[in-house]
């Protein structure tokens, strides 16, 4: 048998070790890059498989698969990879973040397995850093209020983004208590110049809003057309699968709408397939893809008084390109723990 080269050591981060490596501010390009690779074809992104066991064996949440191949353009040596995740909505309650899992990253050149990851950190980053571009892409440029609605795991990473994506002036947060938008603002306050405020409603907060940001786990919707100024710029985040949706109809109906990726909006996300069952909207109104406006094949918002709308379900490409951002950083850096498998 001919001798073989070892492989190399696997790098193992953890989610301290990602979020020391990767500000959202930093992810924000990263996901820039990868939208307009996948815009340009360079990205090869299948549909995830997800597997939810019937409620009668007892199982608790849901397993995705989301493996993406990307080119060299995407992010600079071809690569593949996957996130293996759960999805646990009530961990939210526990105090745990609602994905687990991680993220593999192997080398798109001879196949080796080069790290693992913590999915829920590079979730939470890469989610954030989405919406960030996103609103830098369709916010109108003098937007500086936010709505956040939903005071989770996701909420702290979209506050980070948002600030860095727009000067913000004041934040209004709603979540499902007043204690607990309370006690967000109270952790997050002290790392932001603008001021933070708990509200209430999501009404309260939403009203007169530049920018919402929705990053709940709710199956029914809670955003109202009528509660949207003009001009507002909205980012569904919470709602990633048919059973789950955050926007009523009309809002739906009202805003020009932008996805991360059409063929995942029209077989995944709830508040698009609630909206299309009850035709008020079809595939010819998902104006474009995010890599559309990054590489300038769409303008995006038609004007200053029209309501805009990105709804974000994610994809394994952002987890894979986050990755090798990841890796490339903890290499040149000697960040991690390294381990031969």
């Amino acid at each position: 048998m001919p001798a073989t080269s070892p492989s190399p050591a696997v790098l193992l981060l953890d989610a301290a070790q990602i979020a020391a490596l990767m500000p959202v501010a930093d992810a924000i390009p990263v996901m820039s890059d990868m939208f307009a690779a996948l815009a340009r074809d360079r990205i090869h992104l299948p549909l995830r498989q997800i597997i939810r066991p019937p409620e009668a064996l007892g199982a608790k949440g849901m397993l995705g698969m989301m493996p993406a191949f990307l080119g060299a353009e995407a992010c600079g040596t071809p690569v593949y990879g996957a996130k293996v995740g759960t999805f646990f909505p009530e961990n939210s309650r526990l105090g745990k973040d609602p994905h687990q899992g991680c993220v593999l990253l192997m080398s798109g050149e001879t196949g080796e397995l080069l790290a693992v990851m913590n999915a829920a950190q590079i979730t939470g980053i890469r989610t954030a850093a989405v919406t960030g571009l996103a609103t830098r892409l369709l916010a109108r440029p003098d937007a500086s209020r936010l709505a956040l609605i939903g005071a989770g795991h996701q909420a702290h990473w979209h506050l980070a983004a948002l600030a860095a994506a727009r000067g913000l002036t004041h934040v209004r947060v709603a979540s499902r208590s007043l204690a607990s938008a309370q006690a967000f603002v109270d952790r997050e306050q002290p790392n932001y110049a603008f001021g933070l405020e708990a509200v209430s409603t999501v009404e309260a907060a939403v009203r007169d809003a530049d920018i919402v940001v929705t990053v709940t786990n709710t199956t029914e919707p809670i955003l109202q057309a009528e509660w949207i100024a003009p001009g507002a710029h909205v980012n569904l985040v919470g709602s990633s699968t048919p059973r789950h949706r955050e926007a009523h109809t009309e809002l739906m109906a009202r805003a020009e709408l932008f996805v991360d990726r059409r063929e995942s909006t029209v077989n995944e996300s709830g508040d698009y397939l609630a909206a299309a069952a009850e035709g008020r909207i079809g595939p010819e109104d998902l104006l474009a893809e995010l890599g559309e406006l990054v590489i300038g094949q769409h303008a995006g918002r038609s004007g200053a008084t029209a309501v805009t709308l990105f709804k974000s379900l994610g994809m394994g490409a952002q987890d894979v390109a986050l990755a090798a951002a990841l890796y490339r950083r903890a290499q040149a850096e000697g960040a991690g723990t390294h381990a031969s498998i």
